[in-house]
C-alpha cells in the first residue's frame, strides 16, 4: 500500500501534440511556420523526460479521408499518409505512447485518459501545435478531468502570435495552467 507521501507526489507526462509533417514542413497542408522554431526546445524536453523516466505521449491527428474537419481546414494528417507521420526530429522511442485523434482535444474518443490513469499521472506537460486549438482544447479537457497543466511557452506554437498569446492567457486564467519558459 502506498503511503500518503507517495500518493501526493506529482507524476508527470510529456504530451507532444501534432508535431506532424502536415503541420511542420514548409509548404505543408496546414503549415504552422512557428512549429519549426519549437522543435529544439521540445527535443530538450524529450531528453529531460526520458532521462527522468517521465512518460512521453504523442497525440497525433489521424483523419479519415472524408473527415468533416476538412470543410473548415485544408485536408491534413489523413491516416496512413506521410503528412500524418511524426516529424523525424522528434521520432518516438519504443517505450513512448502514440495516441491517434480525430478532434482538437487529445482526450476526445481516444485512449489518452485511460493511459494517464494507468500510469498514475497527475500533471501534464503540454507541447506542440496549435496553441489556440489542440493545445487549448486538450488543456480544457485535462483540467476538467483533474490534471494539473504545465505549458512551456516556447514548446507550443500557433498560426499567429496574437492567437498564441490569447490561448496562453486563457489557459493560465481559466484552467490554472502553469506557463513557464524553458531554454
Amino acid at each position: 500500500m502506498k503511503t500518503l507521501k507517495q500518493q501526493d507526489k506529482p507524476r508527470y507526462a510529456l504530451l507532444i501534440c501534432d508535431m506532424l509533417n502536415d503541420f511542420v514542413r514548409e509548404g505543408a497542408a496546414l503549415e504552422v511556420p512557428k512549429a519549426r522554431t519549437i522543435i529544439g526546445t521540445i527535443k530538450k524536453e524529450l531528453k529531460t523526460a526520458r532521462k527522468s523516466r517521465i512518460p512521453v505521449i504523442y497525440c497525433c491527428d489521424a483523419h479519415k479521408n472524408n473527415d468533416k474537419e476538412f470543410t473548415l481546414w485544408p485536408k491534413h494528417a489523413a491516416k496512413g499518409t506521410e503528412g500524418a507521420q511524426i516529424i523525424k526530429q522528434l521520432q518516438p522511442h519504443k517505450q513512448d505512447y502514440v495516441v491517434h485523434k480525430t478532434s482538437y482535444s487529445c482526450f476526445y474518443k481516444t485512449s489518452l485518459d485511460r493511459i494517464l490513469k494507468k500510469l498514475g499521472i497527475t500533471q501534464l506537460i503540454m507541447s506542440g501545435v496549435v496553441t489556440n486549438i489542440c493545445i487549448l482544447y486538450t488543456t480544457a479537457d485535462a483540467y476538467m478531468r483533474g490534471y494539473e497543466i504545465v505549458i512551456p511557452e516556447n514548446c507550443v506554437a500557433a498560426l499567429t502570435q496574437r492567437e498564441h498569446q490569447f490561448a496562453l492567457e486563457q489557459m493560465k486564467r481559466v484552467f490554472h495552467a502553469n506557463i513557464i519558459s524553458v531554454s
